[in-house]
């Protein structure tokens, strides 16, 4: 990386959220009890669709690499944030941000496609399910696995082929507590207003255009579940509205990140703890709490473990 980049600046300080004591420790247990929780959260999920057969379905497969991605995500930039909250001088390194940027970018383009791929299944399910098994067998699920990281890699990469060759001679100081392009790239020595347009433009037009394939899906879906019996059209109602929060919850502090043209710093810095903490952690309880089936297999694999260490 080093030898790419011919910058004066090796690192970059953040001024992180505040300089409050009392927002800081607020903000210390906050960030540190929810990101607890969703890596415990999303670790049971993966272990559980991992070990228990009655979860070997499409619609779990997906949920267990979309948990996956949020445990990625999550480690990327809270761990970091959580050890810098009461630090006087918040650094990282050249290559260290460089390594953040990119799996944000790479992880982030990696959950839409799954979100996508769910929404798709839910479709198959609720409007064409005698050909379920046939339309999403082990091979499509295979598809789009690999087509999200496909995307997620080539989406990240074409960015930061642009940035590494940027020169940084100073200033070397980002109003945030983490890496990502628009406040990076400000900081060149050479003029990035075509660059800056073009990264705006390319997460941006990912992430609107992701939400709106998203949110006209689930309104084909839910049109089609109204000519379902009650008792089906309840059911699938409730899988979908779980469906739909998490899309909301995910999208919508991306969208203002890269759509809004003057974001409020103060606004920008808070939406990102909610999207890198709060979301990973809300997105297993979503799933868990509306889906009977995942309570039970959880119980399941929980009493497994249980008598597993009982033995040792």
């Amino acid at each position: 990386m080093d030898g790419v980049n011919h910058s004066v600046v090796s690192e970059f300080v953040f001024l992180g959220l505040t300089n409050s004591w009392g927002l800081q420790l607020f903000l210390f247990v906050f960030s540190s009890m929810f990101y607890v929780a969703s890596m415990v959260g999303n670790s049971l999920i993966l272990l559980t669709v991992t070990f228990d057969p009655h979860l070997y379905s499409p619609l779990y497969f997906l949920l267990a690499n979309l948990s996956l991605t949020d445990l990625c995500i999550s480690s990327v930039i809270s761990p970091k944030m959580i050890f810098d909250i009461f630090r006087k001088r918040k650094v990282i390194s050249f290559g260290g941000c460089i390594t953040q940027i990119f799996f944000i970018h790479g992880i982030g383009g990696v959950e839409m496609v799954l979100l996508i791929a769910m929404a798709f299944d839910r479709y198959v399910a609720i409007c064409k399910p005698l050909h379920y098994l046939t339309i999403m067998s082990p091979w499509m699920c295979v598809f789009f696995l690999v087509a999200a990281w496909v995307v997620g890699l080539i989406h990240s990469l074409v960015q930061l082929a642009f940035v590494v060759n940027l020169t940084f001679c100073g200033p070397n100081v980002l109003d945030s507590f983490y890496c990502d392009f628009p406040r990076l790239i400000k900081l060149a020595c050479t003029d990035t207003y075509q660059l800056e347009f073009m990264i705006t433009t390319n997460s941006g037009f990912i992430s609107v255009g992701s939400f709106f394939i998203l949110i006209i899906s689930y309104i084909v879906i839910i049109l089609s579940v109204q000519k379902l019996s009650s008792a089906g059209s309840s059911k699938a109602l409730s899988t979908l509205l779980a469906h739909i929060t998490v899309v909301v919850l995910f999208f919508g502090p991306l969208i203002f990140f890269y759509t809004w043209p003057s974001p409020s710093i103060p606004l920008d810095k808070f939406l990102v703890i909610f999207d890198a903490v709060l979301t990973p952690f809300l997105n297993p309880m979503i799933y868990t709490f509306r889906n009977q089936e995942m309570k039970v297999a959880i119980r399941r694999v929980c009493r497994q473990l249980v008598s597993y260490g009982k033995m040792f």
